[in-house]
């Protein structure tokens, strides 16, 4: 695949993203546009692997045929490089911008260079065929006169409503929010996913026959007895919605709100009015704290930086990861390593300074007059004791830290339940909708869950993985049988 000697002639480069300075102006996305020599450098790297780790279980979820797609873009087949990832994955523009990359850290590659820009070559394939007219949807031929119900439309339940249509049922797709499209929508900033390019891809599922309705809350607006009454099957897309609280003292106070709320209620502005409404939380001229380390923290901090705050600070529980692979994190284990993000790239552009700060607990909220002025915080530090990795606060650490506004981005702790109750779906321990994958049915007739609100908080590609397969296993439970492809599974000898 590639050129045989490509990985040893030509060294890896990403494309980049625009220059964090100016992008920090504006909501538009923070990438440049790819250069195509470049990409088929990119591409000729991949190597002829005897086994192509970036398939494996630590590579990608969804199967992606990479070798073939990167070996079609370094022989400028871009059309066939198209065909190959969408047999896989229906979104490749979501994946393509919002993905970590598993199959990056699982590059044959990898082991002794960087890997191979697989990411890049995704979005610049998808992105190109949209550009050439090639990206487009077909109603199915014949219908099965089934119709399933899809609960939530975040990136697992639009993978299943398009499979489900490609079979030949009806599938309506019922969200809660005022657009289609779920965390894709509301969870992600426009940065990091522009909405024009989820519209874009609604708008081809809805003339393909996908139904969508819009304000439609399943277990209130919506009676469930409804939905059991005229679908044939119920798939609950609904995600992990339930955020992580942090109940200290001051936790009451105004100033201090759940990191989606932020990012939701600005989008929202954003895409209403570019934010003349002012119906969203305003950094602006505030010293913004925002607790937690991961995607979500570093997107708050992007969105804060963007409003014009005065300073930001993230505060992480855990230790910094160290810079290159520990001995217990070996290749082709995802890298859990030190990683500077876009939104960090910007702090330090604008404040000169990396605004994380690792090991800190948060002990309480301060206030004046019912608002948070700040908190006080602790280092902790991590150690392993008999195997096992415990938090031990430092004593004499603690300090007060300076903030108008907090925002909590510590995960998720799994589904809302009032749909799942009144249809009866049992939870597993950790509360998330209890089935099998592979299976995805719960335990009431008909209905399946698949995603976040089955598997727990995770990534985009994981929820198209669920959806599809959620898709097969609805397919063959109204037909007896299924040839809808899905992860794991391969028809004859080409993995679909």
């Amino acid at each position: 695949m590639g050129k045989a000697t490509g990985f040893m002639e030509y060294r890896k480069k990403s494309v980049p993203y625009r220059d964090p300075v100016e992008r920090q102006k504006d909501f538009g996305e923070i990438f440049t546009v790819a250069d195509e020599e470049n990409l088929r450098r990119q591409g000729a790297r991949c190597m002829d692997c005897g086994v192509p780790f970036c398939q494996s279980d630590t590579g990608c979820p969804i199967d992606n045929l990479i070798p073939e797609w990167n070996d079609l873009v370094y022989q400028g087949r871009w059309r066939e490089a198209l065909d190959r990832l969408h047999k896989t994955n229906n979104f490749p523009e979501f994946t393509g911008r919002t993905c970590p990359a598993p199959c990056e850290g699982a590059c044959v590659l990898g082991i002794t260079d960087p890997a191979v820009t697989i990411k890049n070559i995704e979005n610049a394939i998808i992105d190109r065929g949209f550009e050439e007219g090639w990206v487009r949807h077909e109603r199915p031929g014949v219908r099965t006169g089934k119709k399933v119900a899809i609960v939530g439309s975040g990136p697992c339940g639009l993978a299943a409503a398009d499979q489900l249509n490609k079979a030949g049922h009806e599938a309506t797709v019922f969200e809660r929010e005022d657009r289609i499209g779920g965390l894709l929508m509301y969870g992600i900033p426009n940065m990091k996913l522009d909405k024009g390019v989820v519209d874009r891809r609604v708008e081809l599922m809805r003339e393909a026959g996908v139904n969508f309705e819009v304000n439609a809350d399943v277990g209130r607006s919506v009676d469930v007895k409804d939905l059991e009454r005229d679908f044939d099957a119920i798939l609950l897309a609904t995600g992990a919605t339930r955020p992580r609280d942090l109940p200290i003292p001051g936790r009451d106070l105004e100033g201090v709100h759940f990191a989606m709320d932020f990012l939701t209620a600005n989008t929202k502005s954003l895409l209403n009015s570019n934010l003349g409404d002012r119906k969203y939380i305003d950094a602006k001229g505030k010293n913004v704290i925002v607790i937690g380390g991961g995607d979500t923290g570093a997107d708050c901090i992007g969105t804060a930086l963007r409003h014009g705050c005065k300073s930001v600070v993230n505060l992480e529980l855990l230790s910094q990861p160290p810079y290159e692979r520990a001995e217990d994190n070996p290749w082709p284990l995802w890298p859990v390593i030190f990683r500077t993000d876009y939104a960090h790239e910007e702090a330090i552009s604008q404040f000169g300074a990396d605004p994380r700060s690792y090991g800190i607990i948060t002990n309480e909220f301060l206030r004046d007059d019912g608002h948070v002025t700040g908190l006080t915080a602790s280092r902790v530090e991590w150690r392993r004791t008999d195997g096992k990795l415990a938090m031990v606060v430092i004593p004499d650490t603690e300090q007060d830290w300076q903030a108008d506004l907090v925002l909590l981005a510590m995960g998720f702790l799994g589904p809302e339940t009032y749909v799942s109750d009144a249809l009866g779906v049992g939870y597993d321990e950790s509360t998330n909708y209890l089935a099998q994958h592979g299976d995805f049915e719960t335990s009431a007739e008909g209905v399946f869950a698949a995603g976040d609100c089955r598997r727990g908080q995770s990534l985009v590609v994981w929820a198209i993985n669920e959806g599809r397969g959620a898709a097969r296993s609805i397919d063959a439970y109204l037909m007896g049988e299924s040839e809808l492809p899905a992860p794991g599974i391969s028809l004859g000898n080409v993995a679909l």
